[in-house]
């Protein structure tokens, strides 16, 4: 009978707290989501700043025509040795970050970031291959698709800036393309990664020689 007793009490105890037990998980799923979100969202934008940076630079220094400056060529001679290194490591951290944006933080990819991955994931597989064979015939195709892809990602932060109509509306599993999932810094949002990373691998592919 006391055996009884105690197994109700506890269902009923358990049917008054299940809510608040789903609840107060839920928060501190959402917080953690959040403090993940706001942590990968800082990183890559700092990431994409410095990439920016560098970016500016190689163009400045190109047009001064001092590439072969003691002091200021030394990023070129960096791309010559390592430039298949380099725009190796750009691809792997653009391929993890979209991946931690859509599969663990619920960004739903649109049309034209699926576009940008076609032309950034390869660039991992191909990129490591060559460096690991130490062969540098791979470079005309990894600037293709990094010019391709670039264009892509221009265009896809000018949708999202809304000088363009959206070329892509909700569809089935897909967003709107000019849906703006982050925005750091008053201008970084997620195309705009990807046009900088894409802008470094070109770099990486027209400056590198035999590594």
């Amino acid at each position: 009978m006391l055996e009884e007793y105690q197994n109700s009490a506890y269902t009923r105890f358990m049917h008054r707290h299940f809510f608040t037990f789903a609840i107060l998980q839920s928060y501190s799923l959402i917080k953690v989501t959040m403090n993940l979100a706001s942590s990968v969202n800082t990183i890559l934008s700092i990431l994409t700043i410095l990439g920016q940076i560098f970016a500016v630079y190689i163009f400045i220094v190109l047009i001064l025509g001092k590439r072969s400056h003691k002091i200021l060529g030394k990023p070129f001679l960096l791309l010559e040795r390592h430039g298949i290194l380099f725009g190796f490591l750009v691809a792997l951290i653009s391929m993890l970050g979209s991946l931690t944006y859509s599969d663990i933080l619920g960004y739903e990819p649109c049309k034209l970031c699926w576009f940008q991955r076609i032309f950034m994931y390869p660039q991992v597989f191909l990129l490591g291959l060559a460096l690991f064979r130490k062969e540098r015939f791979i470079v005309p195709y990894a600037l293709l698709l990094a010019v391709i892809g670039e264009i892509v990602a221009l265009y896809h932060y000018i949708v999202q800036l809304g000088f363009f109509p959206a070329p892509c509306s909700v569809s089935g599993y897909s967003i709107t393309c000019s849906k703006v999932f982050t925005l750091q810094y008053g201008y970084i949002t997620i195309p705009l990664m990807a046009f900088t990373a894409f802008i470094l691998i070109i770099f990486g592919m027209l400056f590198s020689k035999k590594e």
